[in-house]
């Protein structure tokens, strides 16, 4: 190692393990406290023996992960309608300068393919996560999970095969899917549903996670008609204190509509062919906390 200082070096790979976490887990604090457990591990190891840092901490961060979802599989605890990822704040910023690699992690990070994440084995997951998202090789994977590579490789192509099948296909244009969010807000906020018809593809979905903790759709809402219908009838009952903001969240641009300064929702639409495919609301209250300051 080039330092004697264990927190710099921490510090330097925080966003990297932050995004290995929050990509097994789908919850922020989830992540956090994965990131936070990994420090932990990592100011108690014998720094002089860890030849590569960035290695042993995601190894590290991974393991935690994996254990973490476990633990949460296995509470089978019941979720109130459909379920989302909670929003995390994506901005790359300079530190992914190729635009390939930039579209890779914010698919990655997309809430289309986290949902479809939840349904693969922890193990899985991680492989995935390891291999689609941060490139790792086999070799490597395979040394960070204790496993042979001729194993990593299976889960791998069980767990891209199973994505491919689930996540739907959407274009990832950052200008095009800006300009159709913001006209879908002009749209929604007026009330106008011939607005929202030119907007909506015919097939749409409108995926909303409240979690039983506020008001949401309790099943996902399909065709442009019953969409459109949906929030025409949303905005008609108006938000108190109205405001809203938009931020990058979860690899593309996304509206976070508060009410005085707390937060009430967010949304995020897909885009294909020109017109919203689908539409993220997130309104539980527990997802949200995390971007009060955002």
């Amino acid at each position: 190692m080039t330092t004697d200082i264990p927190t710099d070096v921490f510090e330097e790979h925080r966003r990297v393990l932050m995004g290995v976490a929050y990509r097994m887990l789908g919850r922020v604090a989830d992540a956090e406290d994965v990131v936070q457990e990994a420090w932990l591990r990592w100011s108690g190891a014998d720094h002089r023996a860890v030849r590569e840092p960035r290695a042993y901490l995601v190894r590290v961060t991974t393991r935690l992960a994996i254990d973490r979802l476990r633990q949460i599989k296995a509470r089978g605890e019941t979720y109130v309608g459909p379920w989302l990822p909670e929003p995390y704040v994506t901005d790359f910023g300079d530190t992914v300068e190729d635009t390939a690699e930039r579209a890779v992690l914010a698919d990655s990070v997309s809430l289309a393919v986290l949902v479809v994440l939840e349904s693969l084995s922890p193990l899985e997951r991680a492989v995935f996560v390891l291999r689609e998202a941060f490139g790792y090789p086999y070799a490597d994977i395979a040394a960070m999970l204790d496993r042979g590579e001729p194993a990593v490789r299976q889960l791998a192509g069980r767990a891209r095969k199973h994505v491919d099948e689930g996540r739907p296909r959407y274009e990832v244009d950052p200008v095009q899917r800006r300009d159709l969010t913001e006209r879908f807000l002009a749209a929604a906020a007026e009330g106008d549903l011939a607005g929202l018809m030119q907007l909506l593809a015919p097939d749409v979905r409108l995926v909303g996670d409240s979690g039983g903790k506020t008001k949401a759709p309790l099943r996902i809402l399909e065709t442009a008609d019953n969409v459109g219908r949906f929030l025409v009838a949303v905005a008609g009952k108006g938000i108190p204190d109205l405001s809203f903001r938009f931020l990058e969240l979860n690899g593309g641009p996304a509206v976070l509509i508060l009410s005085g300064d707390k937060p009430d929702s967010v949304f995020q639409v897909d885009v294909s062919a020109g017109r919203i495919r689908s539409v993220y609301i997130v309104r539980n209250p527990d997802k949200l906390r995390s971007l009060a300051s955002a």
